[in-house]
């Protein structure tokens, strides 16, 4: 891993100065993409000694044809990247013309090329959904000239064989982030690639003569592209529990206990009655629960009445000391709901009460 990195950052040392604007992409990342590729009209000097004068030009033509591009890359964090590439070109020859020979001429081949590139891009974050970047590009490319031939009645040339030359090219283009997927984007490139001009095998033929030699020709492309990367260095975002729903605060209760047959407070009681009043100011209350009770000393219908007045008795108080009467829910229980059950008519100090409980 040390060696790749040592030369992807040689290939990216004269972008340096504009890392500080870019968007990062950070880490490891492998790249694909494909689409068609423009072969400009190729220039070819042929060198075939004993060939008759006027026969050492012509031009080779071909149509739109099939680009494809693989790529290992290296994300800095600054948004510069190197990586190498691996493509592939081939387009159908269309036209061979010159080279002394009728314009009728029939032509057929292909032209091919294998290039391998070392590439530094700049990515720039302009704050839109997609991340638009620039590069270079410096290697080699076999082009390969695939039996190109332009024929005519009696005479033919052909241009067979394949070179090494030095490559390279300039690349725009711009990635779509899938959100969905993290690490992933949808890239749309343009890239320009030339090459030093290949020497490649020329074979010319006149009647029974067979004249040999060589053949320089151009090699420039212009390619459009769809591809997909993946970046490696890309986490996917944490996934963030819902908050929990606030607990409902607990309930609090105080127990303002009565003398029997009594509905007046005693000292003890305006104690409690106050501690409440100000816990109801101090803890996030909603309502306030009055409720008055009685034990099972008396019939069911004069101990109703008795946790009546027990009750308004302690409202009294608590409106005297700040609670308001509209925060108070006042209710009255009789013997109904002993807090010690006990036999019909037994006084029980306990159940002879009022409950203020703070919700």
């Amino acid at each position: 891993m040390k060696p790749l990195r040592s030369a992807l950052l040689s290939g990216v040392a004269l972008l340096a100065p504009l890392a500080a604007q870019a968007q990062a992409v950070n880490g490891l990342y492998v790249g694909a993409g494909a689409g068609v590729n423009l072969f400009m009209d190729s220039d070819v000097s042929l060198s075939v000694p004993g060939l008759a004068p006027g026969r050492s030009n012509g031009t080779v033509e071909a149509d739109p044809g099939f680009v494809g591009a693989l790529s290992l890359g290296y994300g800095y964090g600054n948004g510069l990247r190197a990586e190498l590439e691996l493509s592939y070109r081939e387009s159908n020859v269309d036209q061979v013309s010159g080279f002394g020979l009728p314009a009728a001429s029939a032509s057929s081949g292909d032209v091919r090329s294998v290039g391998f590139m070392l590439n530094a891009l700049y990515d720039l974050d302009l704050g839109l959904p997609v991340v638009p970047y620039a590069g270079i590009g410096a290697g080699v490319v076999l082009h390969d000239y695939k039996q190109v031939r332009q024929q005519a009645i009696g005479s033919n040339v052909a241009i067979p064989g394949s070179d090494w030359v030095f490559a390279y090219q300039a690349i725009l283009g711009a990635a779509l982030p899938i959100s969905e997927y993290p690490g992933l984007s949808l890239t749309a490139e343009y890239r320009f690639m030339g090459s030093l001009n290949p020497d490649l095998t020329a074979v010319a033929q006149s009647g029974p003569t067979q004249l040999r030699g060589t053949a320089e020709t151009e090699n420039y492309n212009h390619s459009i592209m769809l591809g997909l990367r993946y970046n490696f260095g890309v986490a996917p975002p944490p996934v963030v529990a819902p908050a929990p729903a606030a607990a409902p605060a607990p309930a609090r209760t105080f127990l303002v206990f009565f003398d029997w047959d009594r509905a007046d407070l005693t000292d003890r009681a305006r104690q409690i009655i106050a501690e409440a009043a100000q816990n109801s100011t101090r803890v996030q209350t909603t309502r306030i629960e009055v409720s008055g009770h009685a034990d099972r000393s008396g019939t069911p219908q004069y101990n109703q009445r008795l946790s009546e007045r027990r009750a308004q008795a302690v409202a009294a108080e608590l409106e005297r000391r700040g609670v308001p009467r509209t925060a108070m829910v006042i209710q009255a229980f009789g013997e109904s709901r002993p807090l010690v059950p006990t036999a019909d008519g037994v006084r029980e100090p306990q159940n002879r009460r009022v409950e203020i409980v703070l919700r």
